[in-house]
């Protein structure tokens, strides 16, 4: 939906109309969003001053915040950026850089109407708003970032396996399953991390901004093991190339480079670390009269949250199961071999595009009158209706919570007097 000027000035402010709502904006923060706009499409300032008609250095007058937008010009360069009004008049400035590193990470020969262009840049409004979230309810994300790896001149595979249970470690993970590894790449690493319906080729993205730090979106119509398995290999390249954003897309590469055999290393052995796999593997085998069996496989691999591929493979890195196994269950097409339902699995589904945190960080701004019911809704991705849904629902899986009791979502929890 396409707001006018002065919906859009509610919706972002929440303050009256006025004869000329774009008065109350900075213009050199607007200004510096329409930068980052045309800059993420990849056009240069005469380029964008040629569709609109203006002169080059009205461009640059604009960019700069020393001339001011009338309301007709904003709409109109809003629809040639691809942007709605609301996005462009949102208080402060942009992330520098966001969209103009993912665009590097796309093909030379990719158009600058990438079908991944509005992907990006919905990416990048997202992560803005998770810190506006933020900064409304004073509650930042806590920031752990990880050191950053040098794997030049070292062979990828065994560079992932060391770098994998030192990061196990560091976060005091255990060997066991990660249960639920999106919440924990978010509280203890500090990752933003969205889930987009991508196209079907792309199994997410990753960027690193100073401001925003580990930014991350995985394709949602993906099954969930595969989900998973995106998110650690993005997560292998944050920590060896973490100001190099990448687009991660299925089946790219005939010849892997280097970079990538280690983050699809890396993400296996995350998942499934040697220690842990290997000592459930030989329990296993132990209770069985003829050995580890194809049933097995197919129960320990949901145990894990990975596809049943994923987990054939490790095993045979391991040298658990013998070398050309997965190749055998391929030609054989078993079924369930590139993903299975998570039947009994302890691992947990999460089909929410975003984060737990996110939301509930929404609804608390709402319930202290920093946001309006249109503001939620926006924050939310959805109409008033569903904003509305939505915090029903969560005051019901509240402890206590009930349909007719709404749960204050900033309120402090009070210790109880010591006895």
């Amino acid at each position: 939906m396409t707001l006018s000027i002065q919906e859009a000035m509610l919706e972002v402010r929440g303050s009256p109309m006025t004869e000329n709502p774009l008065q109350a904006v900075d213009p050199r923060a607007l200004g510096g969003r329409l930068r980052e706009a045309r800059e993420a499409r990849g056009w240069r300032q005469q380029q964008l001053a040629e569709r609109l008609g203006m002169a080059r250095t009205t461009i640059v007058a604009i960019e700069k915040g020393e001339r001011r937008l009338k309301p007709q010009e904003l709409i109109d360069l809003a629809a040639i950026l691809g942007r709605n009004v609301s996005e462009l008049l949102q208080r402060g400035t942009p992330v520098e850089g966001f969209a103009v590193q993912l665009r590097g990470a796309l093909s030379p020969s990719a158009p600058a109407g990438s079908e991944l262009l509005p992907f990006i840049i919905e990416f990048q409004n997202l992560c803005e708003d998770y810190a506006r979230l933020e900064e409304l309810c004073r509650s930042p994300l806590r920031r752990r970032d990880p050191p950053e790896y040098e794997i030049q001149g070292v062979d990828p595979e065994t560079a992932a396996e060391d770098i994998a249970a030192t990061e196990r470690r560091r976060l005091d993970l255990g060997e066991g399953p990660l249960v639920n590894l999106r919440e924990i790449l978010e509280a203890d690493v500090g990752i933003r991390i969205f889930q987009l319906a991508l196209p079907s080729r792309v199994a997410g993205m990753f960027v690193f901004t100073r401001p925003l730090g580990g930014c991350m979106a995985v394709n949602l119509d993906h099954p969930v093991e595969r989900r998973r398995e995106s998110l650690t290999h993005e997560l292998g390249h944050l920590l060896t190339s973490r100001y190099r954003a990448e687009i991660t897309r299925v089946g790219r590469y005939e010849r892997r480079p280097a970079e990538e055999r280690f983050a699809e290393a890396f993400a296996r052995a995350f998942l499934l670390p040697a220690a842990g796999l290997r000592r459930r593997y030989l329990e296993i085998e132990r209770e069985r009269p003829h050995g580890f069996t194809q049933g097995d496989l197919y129960r320990l691999a949901p145990f894990y949250g990975v596809s049943v591929e994923a987990m054939t493979r490790r095993l045979e890195e391991l040298r658990l199961v013998p070398s050309g196994t997965g190749d055998r269950l391929r030609h054989e097409r078993l079924r369930g071999l590139e993903a299975q339902p998570l039947v009994g699995s302890a691992i947990h589904s999460d089909d929410d595009p975003l984060p737990a945190r996110y939301t509930a960080l929404a609804v608390e701004a709402w319930q202290r009158e920093q946001l309006s019911e249109g503001q939620l809704a926006r924050f939310l991705r959805t109409d008033r209706l569903g904003a509305r849904e939505k915090v029903e629902r969560l005051a019901q899986l509240s402890p206590g919570g009930g349909a007719d009791e709404e749960i204050d979502f900033g309120a402090p929890l009070l210790r109880s007097a010591a006895r």
